[in-house]
């Protein structure tokens, strides 16, 4: 985020709450933006004009990611995880955001 909006992670910790943060990441994880993410999009255009081109004859159809290094593994931070977790997660973040707990317990 510090260098999205070009200065150093000290002053982005400056000019920036902790909550504020804390939105941005829970954003980020939702909505994934920053050079990687521009990496994959590239990958997808630049896959799909290659295999408009290709001779189906010959191979398969190529991949994002062998267009862009960066990409192996998928790109992304992609896990599943159990319900339980899931629930941990949600938990976490309604906490750090100063949610309050509803459930009947």
């Amino acid at each position: 985020m510090a260098l999205a909006l070009g200065c150093t992670v000290a002053e982005l910790l400056a000019r920036v709450s902790s909550r504020e943060l804390t939105e941005w990441m829970a954003f980020a994880s939702l909505e994934p933006f920053g050079p990687l993410q521009d990496d994959s999009r590239a990958g997808v255009i630049a896959a799909t004009v290659a295999n408009v081109h290709r001779d189906p004859k010959k191979g398969r159809p190529l991949r994002p990611e062998q267009f862009f290094p960066s990409l192996k593994g998928g790109g992304k931070r992609e896990r599943r995880q159990s319900p339980q977790q899931q629930l941990a997660i949600i938990e976490m973040w309604n906490a750090a955001l100063g949610g309050k707990d509803l459930r009947k317990r």
